[in-house]
Parts: structure tokens; sequence; C-alpha cells
């Protein structure tokens, strides 16, 4: 569905910032909205959609266990 969102997790993308969780989001909901840029009547609903899947990949990130990781990472 959405192609040109790239993989965010560790180790396939070691340094994830805040910019990369927001463009995925909003390629998300472009997508599904169909809209590049929504018109006015539409852009707070645009906007709000942002945030929440922002904030939702942002959780999602900080809660996954990926197997092996803590082995690859050296210890302290």
């Amino acid at each position: 569905m959405c192609r040109s969102i790239k993989t965010l997790r560790p180790p396939v993308t070691p340094e994830v910032g805040e910019d990369d969780i927001h463009a995925a989001a909003l390629q998300y909901v472009r997508k599904v909205s169909g809209f590049r840029a929504p018109a006015a009547h539409n852009r707070e609903a645009f906007d709000r959609a942002v945030e929440a899947v922002t904030e939702a990949t942002r959780e999602l990130l900080d809660d996954l266990v990926v197997r092996g990781a803590q082995a690859a990472q050296p210890a302290s």
C-alpha cells in the first residue's frame, strides 16, 4: 500500500528521528486520504490524523522488542 514508507525499526534503520517518524505518518495519511495536500476545510482533520499516526508510530517503535537486538549491542 505505502511502498515509499521505509522500515523504521532497528536494526534495519539504526538511527530514527522524529522527522523520520513524522514523514512516515504524513505519507500514510496522504495515501489513506487520497490527498497530497488537503483543502483548507480538511486541513485540521488531516493534521490531527498525521499527529495521531506519528504518536502511534513512536509508541510502536518504543515498545517493539527485536529478538537478538541485545546481543548485537556492546555491553556497558
